[in-house]
Order: structure tokens, then C-alpha cells, then sequence
């Protein structure tokens, strides 16, 4: 039997005038993500078809289900568009299948096939009745749902439904600067924020020798995990030590996550900038440390004009590591290697800070410059899903 991934869109099929944009964006995804099989992919507005291989099933859904814009998909099976393939098909496909009730769903997509959808349906109905013992139907709560469309080129037979990423292909939204640390949040923000079409570009910030190598290869594994759902992310590795070590040196000691937040903030819009990003990402969860209680992540806010989006704001510690584990990113983010944030933290932080003792801190030292060397002295690395070693930066 000739078998096909059909794939739904769900959300895409909410647009209007722009439809096409996101389909079109869609298809070329698929295309990249599937270039090394031998495979044919069509498209209309209503859906997508993968014709494949049977021995690289299991890899193309592997590949297919870390897609954004893909709401569901079925392996369904192809046959003629004529009342005896069908039969035929069907049979010898449910044959196979076990259960004890189902539910047909014919749709006469062709118009020109002689018999009406409600009709054929109780003929296909009868056929497994007739064919399969021990069966009934059940309209409310079937065993097995069983899909028929029939289309001028093709009938399309299917009866398990798969659930595809959801949200809209990565590239239907422009540019967004990742926070990219080596803690659980940072990667489930990036992940929440491709599901609605954002590119990401991420940013690590470490002051080696106070965080190591370790750290950074962490990092480096966590945005592989990360490219997976889209084809490549580049990396940029800001060396923030001269930085910290200023803060710690001149600023006071419960002051000195905030000032460093801030520092962070600065070189965030003044990397975007330098690359076309419209808006910075991180994964700052409210109330979760001292740094992000609402009065810190104002105060923290304030040195810049660009959008900060924050998509695990308002989750829990809980749901966030749901969400981990669920991109395979939690067993990487809690090994033992500390980052900026974590690698100075004082002992009684300030929770509501003051912005006038902020810029009086800041004013201690000349900040400016050592801001302007990070930005130009910045190391990018172009990550890939691809097992690649990075032997240069680590």
C-alpha cells in the first residue's frame, strides 16, 4: 500500500490574505529539514503531503515533529479515486488494525464521485462489518476513527492522528536576541518564542576564569538542542569578565546582580542592533529570584527602549521543567557548571531595588568602554543539530 504524510496546519489556517506567506514558509522548512531523503512534497492551502520512503518513516517523523506550523499529521494510506479501490484499500489496511468499535468519516472532496459522502459511509461501514468480526460502530467514543477523503487525484485513508509542534514556522517573524544562559528557563524561552515564528539568535555572557569552559560547551549543547527545531542558530559568546569584575570591585554588594543585569540589558540592545534584532528574549520568570521580582525587572528594564519578551513570565518552576524535559533540554541545563548570574551571587541581593542607587553605583566606574570592547570582540558560533565539535571555543 502506497502511504503519505498529511500534514494539517491548525493555526496557518486562521490567516487570510497572508495565508500563503505562512504555508510557503512552511513547505521550504519541510523541504530543508528533509533534503537528505528521497522524498516528493506538494502543497495546497488546506494541507501538505510527503510522499517517502517506507524505511525512512520513523526519521522523517522524527524530523517532522520538531516542525513548528505543524498542528497534526497522519500516515495515510493512497489509493484511486473509485468506489472498488477504496473498498478494497480500506479493508485490507483496517485488516491489520485491531479494535472493537469505529466510526467512519467520508468527505466527497470531488464532487464528481458518484456517491454522496453520508451514503458512502454507510457502504464502507457495511464492507467492515461484513468483513471484520467481533466490530460495531460507535459514533461517540470509537476504538479507531477512520478517515476517508476522496480527492480528484487521490483518496487519502487514515485513522491515527499524530500532534505536530503547533504555532507558526520559524522565519514568519523577524529577528529576536535569545539570553541564552546555562539554567533551565533561557532554553524553554527560546523554544516558546520559535513556536510563534520568531528567528533567534542567542547570547551567552561568561567571564571566564570565574566560569569555565564546561559552562560554555553546556551552552553550546543546550543551542544544538534548540536547532533542532529550526535549521541553524547563531551563537554569541560576550566576554563579560572585565565587566563583573568592575561591578564586584566599585558597586555595592547587594546591589551588584542588579547593576550586572542592567550591564547585560545594555550590551542585549547594543548586540541586537548590530544584528537586525528586533526585540530581546529571556527566560526571567516573576517573582522566581531576587533579579526578577517586578520592581528589580523595571529597574533592570530601564536602560533600554528595545521590546524585552519574557514567554516563561508567568509560568511556575514546575512548568518550566515540563517543558524542559519535554525539548530534551532539562538534563543539560542542571549539570553542575555555574554562569554569570549564578557564579557571584551575594548573600542578601536587593529585592526592590532603587534606580536613583543604580546609576549612582554605575557612576563609579567607566562602564562605556569596556560595553563597546565586549560588542566588538564578540566570538559567533554557528550551530547546527549535526553532532559538530567546537574544539576552537572550547
Amino acid at each position: 500500500m502506497n502511504r503519505v504524510l498529511l500534514i494539517k496546519y491548525g493555526e496557518l489556517s486562521t490567516k487570510k490574505g497572508n495565508r500563503n506567506f505562512f504555508i510557503n514558509t512552511l513547505y521550504h522548512t519541510v523541504c530543508d529539514k528533509l533534503e537528505k531523503y528521497d522524498v516528493e512534497i506538494t502543497k495546497d492551502r488546506a494541507r501538505m503531503c510527503i510522499y517517502f520512503h517506507d524505511q525512512d518513516l520513523e526519521d522523517i517523523r522524527k524530523a517532522v515533529g520538531k516542525i513548528f506550523g505543524i498542528h497534526t499529521y497522519h500516515i495515510a494510506i493512497v489509493c484511486d479515486s473509485t468506489e472498488e479501490s477504496i473498498k478494497d484499500t480500506l479493508l485490507k489496511a483496517i485488516s491489520e488494525e485491531k479494535f472493537s468499535t469505529f466510526k467512519m468519516d467520508v468527505r466527497r472532496c470531488d464532487k464528481r464521485f458518484p456517491i454522496h459522502s453520508q451514503d458512502f459511509n454507510r457502504v464502507l461501514g457495511g464492507v467492515l462489518l461484513k468483513n471484520i468480526p467481533n466490530i460495531k460502530v460507535d459514533v461517540h467514543n470509537p476504538d479507531l476513527w477512520i478517515n476517508v477523503e476522496i480527492r480528484e487525484e487521490h483518496t487519502y485513508i487514515y485513522y491515527h492522528t499524530y500532534e505536530g509542534c503547533g504555532g507558526y514556522p520559524v522565519g514568519t517573524q523577524p529577528k529576536g536576541m535569545l539570553m541564552l544562559s546555562g539554567g533551565i528557563d533561557s532554553p524553554v524561552a527560546g523554544y516558546m518564542a520559535m513556536k510563534r515564528g520568531v528567528e533567534i539568535e542567542a547570547v551567552y555572557f561568561e567571564a571566564v576564569p570565574h566560569t569555565s569552559l564546561e559552562a560554555r560547551e553546556k551552552v553550546i549543547t543546550l543551542c544544538r538542542k534548540l536547532s533542532e527545531y529550526t535549521n541553524k542558530i547563531h551563537l554569541h559568546v560576550v566576554n563579560f569578565t572585565p565587566i563583573q569584575e568592575s561591578i564586584y570591585q566599585y558597586c555595592r554588594d547587594d546591589y551588584c546582580i542588579t547593576i550586572m543585569r542592567r550591564m547585560m540589558y545594555r550590551l542585549m540592545d547594543m548586540i541586537a542592533k548590530k544584528y537586525k534584532g528586533l526585540v530581546i528574549i529571556n527566560g526571567e520568570s516573576i517573582g522566581q529570584v531576587a533579579s526578577q521580582t517586578l520592581t528589580s525587572m523595571s529597574v533592570i528594564n530601564e536602560v533600554t527602549n528595545m521590546p524585552v519578551i519574557r514567554p516563561v513570565a508567568c509560568l511556575d518552576k514546575l512548568e518550566i521543567i515540563d517543558l524542559a524535559r519535554k525539548i530534551d533540554t532539562y538534563e543539560t541545563s542542571i549539570l553542575p557548571y555555574e554562569d554569570c548570574c549564578t557564579v557571584f551571587v551575594p548573600k542578601h541581593p536587593v529585592i526592590n531595588p532603587s534606580l536613583e542607587t543604580c546609576i549612582e553605583e554605575e557612576s563609579k566606574f567607566d562602564y562605556l568602554p569596556m560595553l563597546e570592547e565586549a560588542v566588538n570582540s564578540l566570538n559567533t558560533i554557528v550551530v547546527t543539530p549535526e553532532d559538530s565539535e567546537y574544539h576552537d571555543y572550547l
